[in-house]
């Protein structure tokens, strides 16, 4: 069965506003983001490419986990590491979580950057109702940045030639609207900023990744039963029936419940990170969509819907969901003009059948949630029906499964807020598949004509004859309000 839902929104002709938007839509409550620990030991984002993760680990309730050795490419040329270990713990009240990555012997680009050790630690806490982040215990033990020792400490910025830069230890921490708190470290980040040793400008190399969200869940309300209108009687009274427990819904495919594939869910503390605050629906204006996610398709790999479509006019705005990268932009044969964004914790979106893209639509470029990334459309085999955007949800620890890694983005597009204001980036808006493709084709008609074969061209009055209305022909007796004996065409 299929479910439609339609949203309405006045979609101004021309907007230039700051982005603004509630936390949650009307009538729905907002949620309380699930304690979390997240990790990665490496991170290489290519422009174009889907990003390759090592020893990459999310949790409750706690893990300790050794991946091995690592090279990139396999004859680690560009990134080694002779160990990736990942650590996380999340209290059983959820008020205290720690993430830690540690990497031993990494050296990158032939030795041109090493380090012994590589360890990154975030810990968010909400002890006593009071939150805090520590990072004791990160460190990048003896660096060396093309030959040279490099003294570290947190935030520092270090130049690589003429080439790239990096930054070290960089701490981050927030506390939420609610009770919540977040801490996140990246230990050693590194920015290409021109080609170099075969990796393309733009390319970004993330070392030692730890996330960490406490969360104090919301009180339980309560409501007492009314007393009983009358007298109890002298048999036992009877235990009141109790409601069924409301579980949270998680992404799933109406198929699966067929068996006719794999089921796909997203882990919980995932799935509630990304419906949590900072997210918002990637079509503005009005839109309907129904979960459609896993419906049969002949003409996509695998062979089913690997997500939903959002309709809209054609030309409406489309969002980034998140802060994040784009990668992957232009057009293929099914997905006509595309795009793909990733955002900070690897989770990956994927947009289909626009009519058009804005300048922050380039590979590489990075984007705050509700940028206007590209416009509505139907390109690709959507071309002639109506227009949509064809919208995907790939978590970060389902990526080795390739393009089948996707999970039902309907919970997601529910919960997420809609703008009410959008900010279009200075610049013309492009399309490798035109926009005036979709528009019918041009055509002529001719309402009159005269002929003046037998006319001289080296004689003018024998000409000015040919073309001399005649009586006969009611198209230029008259009331045309055109000149007489000349060919008009209409489009």
């Amino acid at each position: 069965m299929t479910r439609r839902r339609s949203i309405g929104f006045v979609l101004p002709i021309l907007v230039c506003a700051v982005v603004v938007g509630s936390t949650a839509g009307p009538g729905r409550p907002a949620t309380q983001p699930t304690p979390r620990a997240n990790e990665y030991g490496i991170q290489i984002q290519l422009p174009g490419q889907i990003p390759v993760i090592a020893g990459q680990h999310a949790t409750p309730p706690w893990t300790h986990t050794a991946d091995g050795s690592f090279a990139y490419p396999a004859d680690g040329s560009i990134l080694q590491a002779a160990t990736i270990t990942g650590r996380t713990a999340v209290s059983g009240d959820g008020t205290t979580v720690k993430a830690g990555a540690d990497l031993t012997h990494v050296s990158l680009f032939g030795g041109e950057i090493t380090a012994d050790a590589v360890i990154s630690r975030a810990s968010a806490s909400l002890a006593g109702g009071k939150g805090s982040a520590d990072f004791a215990g990160a460190s990048v033990t003896n660096l060396t940045v093309l030959g040279q020792p490099v003294a570290v400490a947190p935030h520092a910025r270090i130049s690589l030639g003429d080439w790239g830069h990096a930054y070290v230890l960089e701490e981050e921490q927030t506390a939420g609207q609610s009770s919540t708190y977040h801490a996140w470290m990246t230990a050693l980040d590194i920015w290409l900023d021109a080609d170099h040793d075969s990796l393309p400008v733009g390319s970004r190399i993330l070392i030692g990744y730890s996330d960490a969200l406490a969360s104090i869940p919301p009180p339980q309300s309560f409501t007492p039963r009314p007393p009983p209108a009358s007298p109890p009687t002298t048999s036992p009274p009877s235990s009141a029936p109790t409601a069924p427990k409301t579980l949270p819904r998680t992404p799933s495919n109406v198929l699966n419940d067929l068996g006719l594939f794999p089921v796909l869910s997203l882990p919980p503390p995932l799935q509630r990170s990304i419906t949590s605050q900072g997210y918002v629906f990637p079509v503005y204006g009005p839109a309907g969509y129904g979960d459609t996610f896993g419906a049969p398709r002949g003409d996509v790999p695998g062979g089913w819907h690997h997500g939903d479509d959002i309709f809209a006019p054609l030309g409406a705005p489309l969002l980034a969901v998140a802060d994040g990268v784009v990668f992957s932009v232009g057009p293929n044969r099914i997905g006509g003009n595309r795009l793909w964004l990733q955002d900070r914790f690897g989770n990956q979106y994927y947009y289909a059948h626009l009519s058009a893209y804005t300048p922050l639509a380039r590979d590489g470029t990075h984007v705050h949630a509700g940028d206007v990334l590209g416009f509505v459309g139907n390109t690709g085999d959507a071309a002639g029906g109506p227009y949509h955007l064809h919208f995907e949800v790939h978590p970060a620890s389902l990526l080795f499964l390739g393009y089948d890694g996707a999970v039902d983005p309907t919970p997601y597009l529910d919960a997420w807020r809609h703008l009410q204001d959008v900010r279009f980036p200075a610049g013309v808006a492009w399309a490798p598949q035109p926009l005036h493709s979709l528009l019918p084709p041009a055509g002529a008609i001719l309402l009159q004509s005269s002929d003046i074969s037998t006319a001289s061209g080296l004689d003018p009055e024998s000409l000015r004859q040919a073309l001399e209305p005649h009586a006969s022909d009611p198209l230029l007796s008259g009331g045309t309000g055109r000149a007489p004996g000349r060919a008009q065409a209409g489009r």
